[in-house]
């Protein structure tokens, strides 16, 4: 995993988690990798997954079961949902209606290239299955 300079490591590893869950690589009531697993695979220190698995759990989105490990939680997906849209509109949309007016961009345009975007998409998907 490549790591952004902007946001603390454990930030960046409790969204890839997120993503995860959201994506149902990650099921509710499942485990996901130990503390040890996951700091190997992302190549970081085991506290740094320890202090991401914690932060999670203050967002009652991950559960731990001693002895046995980590677990996601039911209702997960709705405080997942919750927590990436908290994040995106406080962190991102102030960013990018920084940028549009710096560039002077519209938010018209910005809805063209999304219908786009979503377009591409969907075509893209119904040609995968």
């Amino acid at each position: 995993m490549h790591f952004h300079s902007n946001k603390a490591i454990y930030i960046q590893i409790a969204d890839l988690i997120c993503e995860k869950i959201l994506s149902g690589i990650f099921k509710e009531e499942e485990r996901i990798p130990s503390v040890r697993e996951l700091a190997v695979d992302l190549e970081v220190n085991p506290n740094t997954v320890m202090r991401t698995y914690e932060y999670l759990q203050d967002l009652a989105i991950i559960s731990n079961k001693r002895g046995v490990g980590f677990f996601v939680n039911t209702e997960s997906i709705e405080r997942v949902t919750a927590y990436l849209r908290k994040e995106f509109m406080e962190q991102e949309l102030p960013n990018l209606f920084k940028n549009m007016k710096i560039l002077a961009i519209n938010i018209n345009e910005i809805d063209q290239l999304y219908q786009h975007y979503l377009q591409n998409n969907l075509n893209n998907s119904n040609e995968k299955k």
